[in-house]
């Protein structure tokens, strides 16, 4: 879309706010405008009604409208927010109680090209992790996305990180 349409977007999100706890009906009839614009059958319209639904406590509704803005091509339109959307859609997965499926919908995106949302894939996998039991691994996700941005003891940090999910044995390893 242009421009215009992702300012105004933008402006919806950032005045999500203002709506309250009982404005979440007319904060996504704003988004629903602003998708009514767009040509039917585009990625976009389902990812901001995903994001509109999740951010307003209904993560049911968000589920299909994240795979349908995935299925549609939202990666091609833009793969900035088809990223958004896999760590949105793990999260809404394991608020549904469907943590498995965040674990391997957000595992590949360890490896994917680095960005800015590095460290909420490691966030969103630890809770997801953490639901099935695997509170070490989660730990050990969470440490080593937060060691980078300590003033002092990354190296440690990181160790530590790997150490939790390395084979039991020795703790030097």
């Amino acid at each position: 879309m242009n421009q215009d349409w992702e300012d105004r977007v933008a402006a919806a999100w950032a005045s999500l706010d203002g709506y309250g706890e009982d404005g979440a009906a007319e904060f996504r009839a704003v988004i629903d405008e602003l998708v009514a614009e767009l040509p039917e059958g585009g990625p976009l319209g389902p990812f901001e009604q995903a994001c509109a639904w999740d951010s307003t406590g209904h993560s049911d509704k968000a589920v299909p409208l994240y795979r349908e803005a995935l299925a549609r091509g939202l990666g091609e339109v833009s793969p900035y927010k088809a990223r958004r959307a896999k760590i949105q859609l793990a999260s809404s997965l394991r608020n549904t109680g469907r943590a498995q499926e965040g674990v391997e919908l957000l595992t590949p995106e360890l490896t994917a090209s680095s960005d800015e949302l590095d460290d909420a894939v490691r966030a969103v996998l630890a809770l997801c992790l953490s639901s099935l039991g695997r509170d070490r691994e989660g730990l050990s996700l969470v440490l080593g996305a937060l060691a980078p941005h300590l003033p002092r003891y990354q190296r440690s940090m990181a160790n530590y990180a790997r150490l939790l999910t390395a084979a039991e044995g020795d703790p030097r390893e």
